[in-house]
């Protein structure tokens, strides 16, 4: 029963704070009695400091990312039906519009995906560093938008409400840190329809359903 505390507390104050582990020293004799309880006060007063010391928004992506579904993985229909209905600010407005008009087709992974390009422009240097400044960047120049339904010349009406709400889910869940796993810091996409000539300079990253993926420049790193 030691040993199972020892490791679940210990683990949790690697993921809080590695500085933590430093500040706590656990005999690997066998303590009885009060030298017991002195340690595990000890472990305790430790894992609140070092969780007290983690900024706010990280322990609300730690708590907020889900589990992996246990029918079909993370990129599935029923893992997208397990979560609660989504809402959210102008950055997750921004982000659940361009994923319904650009991937409300696509499968699950292919709507992270997309996802994932959007906030990997947000994190570049080459690109405005919020999720409507780069979803918006270029709207109303011709020929500079970036996102094809910002310029197609048709107003933007959402018709299909369940279609929506499945991106609109995507949308939540990665702008509250899901991991992004599939595009390897992709920063471009086009659909198998075209073949823009931007498309023979960066290099490839992802295939997923209809769009490819290709990232400019190094891969961004991500804290």
């Amino acid at each position: 029963m030691l040993k199972l505390f020892r490791a679940g507390a210990l683990a949790l104050l690697c993921v809080a704070s590695p500085m933590a582990m430093a500040e706590v020293v656990v005999s690997s004799s066998n303590p009885t009695g009060e030298v017991l309880n002195e340690q595990i006060a000890l472990l305790m007063e430790a894992e609140r400091n070092a969780i007290s010391g983690v900024g706010s928004g990280r322990l609300n992506r730690l708590s907020r990312i889900p589990a992996p579904s246990k029918t079909g993985g993370v990129y599935s229909k029923s893992f997208l039906a397990q979560q609660p209905v989504a809402k959210g600010g102008a950055e997750w407005t921004c982000l659940s519009e361009a994923l319904y008009f650009e991937a409300r087709g696509e499968s699950v992974k292919g709507i992270f995906a997309v996802a994932e390009v959007i906030l990997n422009r947000v994190d570049s240097p080459s690109y405005p560093d919020t999720v409507c400044g780069v979803i918006n960047q270029g709207t109303g120049e011709r020929f500079r938008c970036q996102f094809t339904y910002n310029c197609d010349g048709r107003a933007e009406v959402i018709s299909e409400p369940k279609a929506y709400e499945k991106v609109a889910k995507v949308a939540r869940l990665m702008l509250d840190g899901f991991a992004r796993n599939l595009t390897d810091g992709a920063t471009h996409y086009h659909t198998t329809a075209v073949s823009p000539s931007w498309a023979r300079k960066f290099p490839l990253t992802a295939s997923i359903g209809v769009h490819r993926f290709y990232r400019q420049g190094a891969r961004i790193a991500r804290n």
